[in-house]
């Protein structure tokens, strides 16, 4: 079952951010999720198997200064690692692209680290339809 996230959800978070190899505290997800829920235009859901969290997708919208439709970028997408390629990873990914498209997105983006560890994951992308297209740049504004 594919859902909303929910405050609840947010223990459920913090070890699926482990996997996604964002480790947090907590804490430190708790204040995360309050601060995103608050957002309109942020979306968390989650994936629920035999009652447990085992999958979560974050996005947002917006508008870009290079065309006039609304787009959607993919913030975090992960599955508990002891239960992948069982397609709830896809499922997710629908889920938001229909809910994008209701929002009135054309079309949806995402971001995946060069890692060798996340071959898998580029490959998961590109059967799911989406193309290489960029490479991303980073930079800490931290003094």
């Amino acid at each position: 079952m594919i859902r909303n996230a929910q405050m609840k959800d947010y223990g459920s978070l913090t070890v699926l951010m482990g996997y996604l190899g964002y480790p947090a505290t907590s804490e430190q997800m708790h204040a995360r999720l309050e601060r995103i829920v608050e957002k309109e235009d942020h979306y968390t859901l989650v994936a629920e198997l035999d009652g447990r969290v085992v999958g979560m997708i974050g996005f947002h919208t917006g508008y870009l200064y290079t065309q006039d439709e609304m787009y959607a970028r993919v913030i975090a997408l992960v599955v508990d690692s002891s239960i992948r390629n069982k397609g709830i990873g896809g499922e997710l990914l629908k889920e938001a692209e229909t809910l994008a498209k209701s929002l009135g997105a054309t079309g949806m983006g995402l971001n995946s680290g060069n890692r060798t560890e996340r071959e898998d994951a580029h490959q998961f992308y590109e059967r799911m339809g989406y193309t290489a297209k960029s490479t991303g740049f980073v930079k800490s504004l931290h003094s």
